[in-house]
C-alpha cells in the first residue's frame, strides 16, 4: 500500500482532532464544572469545522486532476451545507 503525502496530512489532522478531543474530555472531568464544560466544548465546536474544511480541502486537491468541475463544486456545496446545517 502507498500513502502519499496528502493522505498523510489528512491522517495527522484527524489524529490531531482525535487529541483533542480526548484532551478536552480530561479536562471536562478534570474541572468537573459543568460550565467550564461547556466552554471547552465550544472551542471544540470551533475546532471541528475547521478540521473538516482542512482534511476536504487535502483530499479535494490531492484528487482534483480525476474529477470534473462540476464535481468539485458539488462536493465543496456538501461542506458548505453540512457546516450551515450543523450551526446553532
Amino acid at each position: 500500500m502507498n500513502l502519499n503525502n496528502a493522505l498523510y496530512i489528512m491522517i495527522f489532522l484527524r489524529l490531531l482532532s482525535s487529541l483533542m478531543e480526548m484532551g478536552a474530555a480530561f479536562l471536562m472531568y478534570y474541572f468537573k464544572n459543568v460550565a467550564t464544560a461547556i466552554k471547552i466544548n465550544a472551542i471544540l465546536g470551533l475546532v471541528g469545522p475547521l478540521i473538516l474544511l482542512l482534511v476536504t480541502f487535502v483530499g479535494l486537491v490531492e484528487i482534483r486532476d480525476r474529477l470534473e468541475l462540476k464535481n468539485l463544486l458539488l462536493i465543496a456545496a456538501g461542506v458548505i451545507l453540512i457546516l450551515i446545517g450543523t450551526r446553532n
